[in-house]
């Protein structure tokens, strides 16, 4: 079984919590660790200067394409962040954990 993080970047803490509840509801994912950030980015050719919420999910790499499904059609944002990292190891007991936590049939 392979794993991930998927980082994912919301306008803030409302939607951030909104999309992630949504996200634990459908059983797509075991942990979410939320950081603000300011974040400069070039957007239709401006600079953009903004306060953000990144989340750092972690899950099965299985569970990527549902994720990203599910983000898209609630995300606030025209082209969201979703971006997923390959967990190459981990302890067994942790990745345990996430198998556990997975269940997609919610």
């Amino acid at each position: 079984m392979k794993y991930c993080m998927v980082i994912v970047t919301f306008a803030g803490n409302d939607e951030a919590e909104r999309i992630i509840s949504g996200l634990f509801e459908k059983g797509l994912i075991a942990c979410a660790q939320l950081q603000d950030v300011r974040s400069r980015y070039i957007w239709k050719g401006e600079l953009v200067r903004d306060e953000e919420v990144t989340a750092f999910l972690k899950t099965r790499a299985d569970m990527f394409e549902k994720i990203e499904v599910y983000i898209k059609s609630v995300h606030l944002y025209e082209v969201p962040e979703i971006i997923q990292l390959p967990i190459e190891k981990g302890t067994a007991e942790y990745l345990g954990w996430i198998d556990e936590c997975i269940n997609e049939e919610k």
